[in-house]
């Protein structure tokens, strides 16, 4: 085997979990390559995270102007909001960031190779490229992250015309005037801000009890209310039946308890979860253990059942989230090297979705933690009561922090209001260095700031908030 063909770690997939995995192997000292079949960065950098965060900022301003700009002393004619400039903006901040992480690329002297990736062996890789040809390599490690992709509906098919993904819904220039979204997860409500914001008529369907089923039962029914008032419908407890395409849009059948009920808009999107990128990769022949979901079995160093092949991010199935797959790229690298590592804890891991309001939430809700036979306390603090949020004009939403009766230690929070996902660190970084509830209370936040709402939930658990 020639010296250039063989390499300490070959990383399927440029991801967000892949990136990382490749950069820090590089600065461990191992030969490193990484190979994609199509971006680097990922979904996350080209049609995910981050252009929808782009999406989100000019829906942000634009509902400001369209409902708020009175208030601030702002009048104007004839508003004009261009859906297609946002478009643009969101693909330009992508581009700088994807030609950020070629540039670690150089920086870190890991090899790219643009193709399709499959395992011939543990320990090679065959890449084909988009003319046909092929290129073996070998490694001593190969780490999968090759990520997932968006679950189908049954009988429907993705025309990127009238049936959308996140791919389609994120680089068309248009939006829809009616649009249903199926799915009322952190991608279905995000583009329901996004389109509302720009004066769409949104229905969102989910089939379980409250959007966002995943996070706090009281902050999905505040994020409902909410959204209700801005006209976005939400029709919760409601399954999928079919869509039929029309020469004006679709067609969609749903029901609930049995009732049926119709709906039709310009476009539909389908937003229902995901499945694993583990497919086609040659895992199988070699017995890598796949949970019956397709996800890949790892231990808390990320390794497979198979030495040599390692596995982390979205393919996992552990928590599919960008920066989860970013953590797990740090140990899996790390453990490659030979170096300690600390486990991740998923049920603490920061969760965030970009909505308007945000949602943010790490840890156990209340009811989560009394199930698990723990006494508990919980603590409240509403944004209205914050001189940040006042100033702001965006004062909807309230936080709750989750502690041990008796011992203060955290549990966890759920947070619903303006950039609550920027509340995250100091909540997460308290839990994992063992501080309390009073801890928190004790230490002082500037004022004003919307951080001070953590000081007063804290200061609620014993009793003595200040300002409700």
């Amino acid at each position: 085997m020639d010296d250039n063909q063989l390499f300490d770690v070959v990383v399927i997939g440029a991801g967000p979990g892949g990136y990382v995995s490749a950069i820090r192997a590089s600065q461990l000292g191992l030969k490193t390559a990484i190979v994609d079949k199509e971006w680097l960065g990922g979904v996350c950098l080209n049609v995910g995270c981050i252009p929808t965060k782009a999406l989100l900022k000019n829906a942000d301003l634009v509902h400001t102007l369209k409902n708020r700009a009175r208030e601030f002393g702002v009048s104007f004619e004839n508003l004009q909001a261009d859906f297609s400039v946002a478009v643009n903006r969101s693909r330009q901040v992508s581009k700088r960031l994807t030609l950020g992480v070629n540039a670690l690329m150089k920086k870190n002297n890991i090899e790219v190779l643009m193709g399709q990736a499959r395992l011939v062996a543990k320990d090679k890789v065959a890449v084909t490229s988009g003319d046909g040809s092929v290129r073996e390599i070998s490694a001593k490690n190969i780490i999968i992250a090759s990520g997932a992709y968006s679950m189908p509906l049954p009988g429907v098919t993705i025309d990127g015309q009238k049936v959308l993904s996140y791919k389609e819904a994120i680089l068309q220039t248009t939006r829809p005037e009616k649009v249903v979204i199926i799915g009322g997860g952190a991608i279905g409500v995000e583009f329901a801000t996004v389109w509302n914001s720009y004066g769409s008529q949104v229905t969102i369907v989910e089939m379980m009890p409250h959007i966002l089923p995943n996070e706090d039962e009281e902050i999905s029914a505040e994020l409902t209310k909410i959204y209700s008032k801005r006209g976005i419908q939400v029709l919760s407890g409601h399954r999928f039946e079919s869509v039929e395409l029309t020469n004006s849009g679709v067609k969609i059948k749903v029901s609930a308890e049995g009732a049926p009920k119709e709906l039709e808009a310009d476009q539909v999107l389908v937003a229902v979860g995901f499945k694993p990128n583990s497919s086609d990769l040659g895992l199988e022949s070699l017995g890598v253990k796949l949970c019956p979901r397709g996800f890949i079995e790892v231990d808390e160093k990320m390794a497979t059942n198979v030495a040599g092949l390692w596995a982390i991010g979205d393919v996992t199935g552990k928590l599919l989230l960008a920066h989860v797959a970013s953590a797990q790229a740090m140990v899996c690298a790390e453990a490659i090297a030979g170096l300690d590592t600390t486990p991740l804890d998923y049920v603490m891991m920061p969760r965030a979705v970009y909505s308007h309001p945000q949602v943010a939430s790490f840890g156990m809700t209340e009811t989560e933690a009394q199930k698990k036979g723990l006494e508990t306390k919980t603590a409240r603090f509403p944004f209205q009561a914050n001189g940040k949020a006042l100033g702001m004009a965006d004062y909807a939403g309230f936080i709750k922090i989750v502690s041990e009766a008796q011992t203060g230690k955290l549990l966890g929070a759920q947070m619903i209001g303006p950039d609550v996902s920027e509340l995250l660190p100091e909540l997460t970084l308290a839990w994992q260095n063992g501080l309390t509830i009073g801890d928190i209370g004790h230490n002082v936040h500037a004022h004003p700031t919307l951080s001070e709402v953590i000081m007063e939930a804290a200061h609620a658990a014993s009793g003595h908030a200040i300002h409700i």
